[in-house]
C-alpha cells in the first residue's frame, strides 16, 4: 500500500492543477479518482481565481492507460453493483468535463487508452506529445468504446472513428493532430516548460492561452492518414461488420491484410456491439451517448466474452482468449434496453 494520493489537485496561479497519480499502473482510472475529479473540477467551476484547468499523468509513460479493468471484471463476477457505480460516476465526470465552461487542458503525452481518453477528448484542448499513443482498445477484451466513444468516434472525418473502435488502432501524434483527437502538439521535452509557462500566465485573456500553446507547439511529423484514409473510408463504411470484413479480405494490399488479421483477433460480438454502437452514437446527444454506455456497459457483464477478455489480456496474460460466436442481431439490440429505473444513467447538476 502507498499513502500517496491518487489524484493530486491543486491551484497554482490561474491554473487548476489535476495530476493521474498512479504511476505503476500507467494511472489507470479508479473510482475514487473519478470522484476526486468531480470534486475539484465542480469546486473550480465557478471560481474566478481559476481560469484553466491542467490535466496530466504522473510517471513518463501513461497519460490514462484506462480503468481498473479488473475491478470490473470482479464486480461483474460476483453480481454486485460496484461496476455500475464505478461507470456511472466515470461517465458523470465525462459529461462535467464535455460541458465544462473553462479551458481544459488535458496534457496527453504517454499512453491514452480508454477511461483516458475519457477524461482528455471531451476536454477543449488536447495536447500530444512525441509518447503519446491514443487508442479504444475495447474490442480486444470482448468491450466497447464507452467513456463517449460512441459521441466522438462517429464524428471524426470519415470512416477513421469506425476504424478505431473496431481495430482499437493505436495512433502517434501525427495521426492524433490529423484526426482532430489531438488540438495541438508539443515535444515531450518541452512539456515541463509548458506548463511553468501556464502556471505563472495571465490566463484572463480570452486568446492568452492559445498564443501560449501555439508558442510551444511545434511540427509533429507526416501523419500515416494521408495515406491510409482513402483504404479506411473504403472499407469501414456500412452496418454490417461482415460486410467491412469481406472488403477488406478482398482488397488486396498489405494494410488491409493487417487489419484482417486484427479484426480476426478480437471479440466477434465487441465487433457487432461497437459497430452498432458507433452507428448510434452519430445521431445522439452527448448525454444520450452515456445513457447508451452504461445501458451497453452492463449488458456485456450478462455475456461471456468481457470475462475471457480481462483473463487472456489482464489475469493470465496469455493473450489468447476463446471468443463466443458472434451474438446474433437480437441479442445486441438487447444491449440498448434501459436499465431500471434505479440504475438508470443520472447526471450531475448543471452537466446535463
Amino acid at each position: 500500500m502507498t499513502d500517496e494520493p491518487e489524484i493530486i489537485a491543486r491551484k497554482i496561479g490561474q491554473v487548476g492543477r489535476i495530476t493521474l497519480n498512479r504511476p505503476k499502473a500507467l494511472n489507470a482510472l479508479t473510482h475514487g479518482m473519478c470522484l476526486s475529479m468531480i470534486e475539484a473540477l465542480e469546486a473550480w467551476r465557478d471560481d474566478d481565481s481559476v481560469q484553466v484547468i491542467v490535466v496530466d499523468g504522473a510517471g513518463e509513460k501513461g497519460f490514462c492507460a484506462g480503468g481498473d479493468i479488473l475491478k470490473l471484471h470482479d464486480s461483474g463476477k460476483a453480481g454486485d453493483d460496484q461496476a455500475w457505480l464505478f461507470w456511472r460516476d466515470e461517465y458523470r465526470l465525462n459529461t462535467l468535463i464535455h460541458h465544462y465552461p473553462k479551458p481544459y487542458v488535458a496534457l496527453i503525452d504517454g499512453i491514452t487508452m480508454g477511461g483516458g481518453v475519457g477524461v482528455s477528448v471531451h476536454g477543449s484542448h488536447r495536447v500530444a506529445g512525441d509518447r503519446t499513443m491514443f487508442a479504444m482498445p475495447e474490442t480486444g477484451i470482448g468491450f466497447h468504446p464507452d467513456v463517449g466513444g460512441a459521441y466522438f468516434l462517429p464524428r471524426l472525418a470519415g470512416e477513421i472513428g469506425t476504424w478505431m473502435g473496431l481495430t482499437g488502432a493505436r495512433l502517434k501524434a501525427p495521426d492524433c493532430v490529423a484526426a482532430g483527437l489531438a488540438t495541438h502538439y508539443c515535444p515531450s521535452g518541452q512539456y515541463d516548460a509548458l506548463v511553468e509557462a501556464l502556471e505563472n500566465a495571465d490566463l484572463t485573456g480570452e486568446e492568452s492561452l492559445e498564443v501560449l500553446l501555439e508558442e510551444f507547439s511545434g511540427d509533429p511529423g507526416d501523419s500515416d492518414l494521408s495515406v491510409t484514409r482513402g483504404l479506411i473510408d473504403a472499407a469501414f463504411a456500412g452496418d454490417s461488420v461482415d460486410e467491412i470484413t469481406a472488403r477488406i479480405d478482398g482488397a488486396g494490399d498489405g494494410w488491409s491484410a493487417k487489419q484482417a488479421k486484427i479484426l480476426a483477433s478480437k471479440s466477434p460480438t465487441a465487433l457487432k456491439l461497437t459497430l452498432a454502437c458507433l452507428r448510434k452514437g452519430g445521431d445522439l446527444s452527448f448525454e444520450d451517448v452515456m445513457r447508451q454506455d452504461l445501458r451497453v456497459s452492463s449488458w456485456c457483464l450478462t455475456g461471456t466474452d468481457f470475462y475471457e477478455g480481462v483473463r487472456a489480456v489482464i489475469i493470465d496474460k496469455d493473450q489468447s482468449p476463446n471468443w463466443s460466436p458472434a451474438a446474433d442481431d437480437s441479442e445486441i439490440e438487447q444491449a440498448f434496453a434501459p436499465l431500471d429505473d434505479a440504475h438508470e444513467m443520472s447526471f450531475l447538476e448543471d452537466t446535463a
